[in-house]
Protein backbone atom coordinates (compact mmCIF):
# COMPACT_ATOMS: atom_id res chain seq x y z
CA UNK A 1 0.00 0.00 0.00
CA UNK A 2 2.87 2.57 1.05
CA UNK A 3 4.80 1.41 -2.53
CA UNK A 4 1.17 2.78 -4.66
CA UNK A 5 0.88 6.00 -2.58
CA UNK A 6 4.43 6.60 -2.90
CA UNK A 7 4.29 6.08 -6.48
CA UNK A 8 1.42 8.05 -6.68
CA UNK A 9 2.99 11.13 -5.52
CA UNK A 10 5.86 10.79 -7.24
CA UNK A 11 3.79 10.68 -10.50
CA UNK A 12 1.94 13.65 -9.54
CA UNK A 13 4.73 15.86 -8.63
CA UNK A 14 7.12 14.81 -11.88
CA UNK A 15 3.31 15.82 -13.67
CA UNK A 16 3.38 19.02 -12.08
CA UNK A 17 7.36 19.90 -12.63
CA UNK A 18 6.77 18.96 -16.50
CA UNK A 19 3.66 20.81 -16.58
CA UNK A 20 5.77 24.10 -15.17
CA UNK A 21 8.55 23.69 -17.75
CA UNK A 22 8.71 26.07 -21.13
CA UNK A 23 9.85 22.59 -22.91
CA UNK A 24 7.40 21.01 -24.52
CA UNK A 25 4.62 21.26 -27.37
CA UNK A 26 3.46 25.09 -27.98
CA UNK A 27 0.42 26.49 -30.49
CA UNK A 28 1.14 29.53 -31.55
CA UNK A 29 -1.39 31.95 -32.34
CA UNK A 30 -1.27 35.20 -33.87
CA UNK A 31 -1.55 37.68 -31.65
CA UNK A 32 -2.89 40.10 -34.09
CA UNK A 33 -5.53 37.85 -36.35
CA UNK A 34 -6.02 35.26 -33.46
CA UNK A 35 -5.58 32.59 -36.56
CA UNK A 36 -3.53 29.72 -34.78
CA UNK A 37 -0.78 29.12 -37.36
CA UNK A 38 1.76 26.23 -36.37
CA UNK A 39 3.24 23.96 -33.51
CA UNK A 40 6.24 24.59 -31.74
CA UNK A 41 8.52 22.67 -29.95
CA UNK A 42 10.71 23.91 -27.82
CA UNK A 43 13.40 21.82 -26.48
CA UNK A 44 16.99 21.82 -24.79
CA UNK A 45 20.01 21.17 -26.76
CA UNK A 46 23.57 22.06 -25.02
CA UNK A 47 21.91 23.29 -22.11
CA UNK A 48 20.41 25.87 -24.42
CA UNK A 49 16.78 26.33 -25.50
CA UNK A 50 16.00 25.88 -29.11
CA UNK A 51 12.61 25.96 -31.21
CA UNK A 52 11.26 24.54 -34.21
CA UNK A 53 8.13 24.32 -35.96
CA UNK A 54 6.74 20.95 -36.11
CA UNK A 55 3.39 21.43 -37.92
CA UNK A 56 1.98 24.09 -39.64
CA UNK A 57 -1.77 24.40 -38.43
CA UNK A 58 -2.79 27.63 -40.72
CA UNK A 59 -4.94 25.77 -43.29
CA UNK A 60 -3.65 26.00 -46.71
CA UNK A 61 0.13 26.52 -45.90
CA UNK A 62 1.08 22.91 -43.95
CA UNK A 63 3.57 22.64 -46.81
CA UNK A 64 5.12 26.22 -47.07
CA UNK A 65 8.56 27.17 -47.91
CA UNK A 66 10.36 30.02 -46.50
CA UNK A 67 10.03 32.49 -49.81
CA UNK A 68 11.34 35.24 -48.51
CA UNK A 69 14.40 33.87 -46.97
CA UNK A 70 17.99 34.26 -48.30
CA UNK A 71 20.98 32.22 -48.55
CA UNK A 72 20.54 28.85 -47.51
CA UNK A 73 17.18 28.99 -45.87
CA UNK A 74 15.24 30.42 -49.30
CA UNK A 75 12.40 27.94 -50.29
CA UNK A 76 13.25 25.50 -47.79
CA UNK A 77 10.48 23.55 -45.69
CA UNK A 78 9.41 25.83 -43.03
CA UNK A 79 8.36 22.86 -41.14
CA UNK A 80 11.23 21.35 -39.29
CA UNK A 81 12.94 24.83 -39.40
CA UNK A 82 14.73 25.93 -36.26
CA UNK A 83 12.89 29.17 -35.12
CA UNK A 84 14.95 30.27 -31.79
CA UNK A 85 18.64 29.14 -31.32
CA UNK A 86 20.80 29.08 -27.93
CA UNK A 87 18.63 31.46 -25.17
CA UNK A 88 19.86 31.38 -22.05
CA UNK A 89 18.03 30.80 -18.80
CA UNK A 90 18.75 33.95 -16.52
CA UNK A 91 17.83 34.56 -12.66
CA UNK A 92 14.35 35.52 -13.09
CA UNK A 93 13.59 31.99 -15.00
CA UNK A 94 13.36 33.89 -18.73
CA UNK A 95 15.40 32.58 -21.68
CA UNK A 96 17.00 35.14 -23.78
CA UNK A 97 18.80 35.03 -26.77
CA UNK A 98 19.65 36.90 -30.16
CA UNK A 99 18.25 34.63 -32.96
CA UNK A 100 14.28 34.52 -32.84
CA UNK A 101 13.69 33.91 -36.56
CA UNK A 102 9.92 34.62 -38.10
CA UNK A 103 9.85 32.49 -41.46
CA UNK A 104 6.32 34.04 -42.22
CA UNK A 105 8.72 37.36 -42.75
CA UNK A 106 11.89 36.09 -42.87
CA UNK A 107 13.02 38.54 -40.21
CA UNK A 108 15.18 37.58 -37.55
CA UNK A 109 14.56 39.50 -33.57
CA UNK A 110 16.21 39.34 -30.13
CA UNK A 111 14.09 37.26 -28.00
CA UNK A 112 12.17 36.47 -24.29
CA UNK A 113 10.76 33.56 -23.17
CA UNK A 114 9.08 32.92 -20.25
CA UNK A 115 6.37 31.56 -18.34
CA UNK A 116 3.01 33.19 -18.05
CA UNK A 117 2.70 33.46 -14.17
CA UNK A 118 -0.97 33.21 -13.82
CA UNK A 119 -0.70 30.21 -15.99
CA UNK A 120 2.25 27.85 -16.59
CA UNK A 121 0.07 26.93 -19.80
CA UNK A 122 0.92 30.02 -20.91
CA UNK A 123 4.07 30.59 -23.07
CA UNK A 124 5.11 34.10 -23.72
CA UNK A 125 7.76 34.99 -26.60
CA UNK A 126 9.00 38.66 -27.07
CA UNK A 127 10.53 39.51 -30.16
CA UNK A 128 12.85 42.85 -30.18
CA UNK A 129 13.79 45.20 -33.25
CA UNK A 130 15.65 48.29 -31.41
CA UNK A 131 13.23 49.71 -28.55
CA UNK A 132 10.63 48.39 -30.12
CA UNK A 133 8.70 44.71 -29.50
CA UNK A 134 5.58 42.22 -29.66
CA UNK A 135 4.95 39.46 -27.22
CA UNK A 136 2.16 36.75 -28.26
CA UNK A 137 1.20 34.14 -26.20
CA UNK A 138 1.59 30.48 -27.13
CA UNK A 139 -0.50 27.75 -25.72
CA UNK A 140 0.94 24.20 -24.74
CA UNK A 141 -0.53 21.49 -26.16
CA UNK A 142 -1.72 18.50 -24.33
CA UNK A 143 0.52 15.35 -24.38
CA UNK A 144 -1.82 12.21 -25.35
Amino acid sequence: MHHRIFFLMGSLTFQTLFSQSVFGKWKTIDDRTGIEKAIVEVYTENGMLQARIEKILEVGKEDAVCIKCEGELKDRPIVGMQIMSNFEKNDDGEYRGDRLFDPEHAKTYRGKVWLDPGNTNKLKVRGYLAFFYRTQTWHRVKQE
